[in-house]
């Protein structure tokens, strides 16, 4: 006679703990506890101890004038060792030599990871100059055009966790953002245009598009962006239409078809 296994978890804490993360993962932004306990019928004093235990750890940051729980640091870094680990960087790659090809300008892929961005993947063009933006280097994502590309695809208060005063800003020109209210401005004028732009914020006498790459929940998984030199004629806006288009077949490739 065959036994039928347990369905029951064999370590309730952990089972809810992920149940917990999968759900945040899930949300447009921030939630509150009792949001968390309800959907998934857990008690709200659990909900709690576990939590401060993820708050601890940084998956996830407390809102407490908003009473609100979302993803931290911690969570966004296992989303880039994923991306780390090849599939995006795969998928992605043909998608970035095509680009490449059809521009005549370097192309990159990143990925979010904590206040930064990780390359993984970069298309140099013919005759151009070499960047800082080689697979594995990681720079300061409000002061890229792929990390400005993301921030603007995440909720506000994420971006608010993520840099809540103005020692969260790092430096590299003395160009770009340094406090709060000012990324909130160029965040509002990336959503409006529809892609970010950069010029010298990472390298003086260089300029960069980016496109956000979101997933099927419509988070931003990475961004694709292509850089020039500022002395070049070229067009910012027709290099962005590129790189939308190929910001869409990447996400056609991860499983996310574009609304219509």
């Amino acid at each position: 006679m065959s036994v039928i296994p347990d369905a029951r978890p064999q370590v309730p804490a952990a089972d809810h703990t992920l149940r917990i993360l999968s759900f945040l993962a899930r949300q447009r932004g921030p939630v509150p506890a009792r949001t968390i306990a309800s959907a998934l019928e857990l008690p709200r004093s659990t909900v709690y101890h576990l939590l401060a235990t993820l708050q601890q750890h940084q998956f996830v940051v407390h809102l407490p004038e908003d009473r609100r729980w979302g993803l931290g640091i911690a969570a966004f870094e296992l989303a880039g060792g994923y991306s780390r680990q090849e599939p995006l960087a795969r998928l992605g790659r043909p998608v970035l030599a095509d680009l490449a090809d059809r521009t005549g300008e370097s192309a990159h892929l990143a990925v979010m990871h904590g206040r930064d961005v990780l390359y993984i993947v970069e298309e140099r063009a013919p005759r151009r100059p070499a960047l800082v933006t080689d697979v594995g280097v990681r720079l300061p994502a409000h002061l890229t055009a792929t990390g400005r590309a993301m921030l603007a695809a995440l909720p506000r208060e994420q971006v608010r966790a993520l840099f809540p005063d103005a020692a969260a800003f790092a430096d590299r020109t003395g160009r770009g953002p340094r406090r709060p209210g000012e990324l909130r401005d160029l965040l509002r004028e990336v959503r409006t245009r529809g892609f970010a732009r950069e010029d010298g914020e990472v390298t003086l006498g260089m300029r960069s598009v980016g496109v956000a790459v979101r997933d099927h929940a419509g988070w931003p998984a990475a961004a694709i962006a292509l850089t020039w030199p500022a002395d070049d004629d070229a067009g910012a806006d027709e290099l962005a239409a590129r790189a939308e288009a190929a910001a869409a077949e990447l996400e056609r490739r991860i499983g996310r078809a574009r609304p219509t």
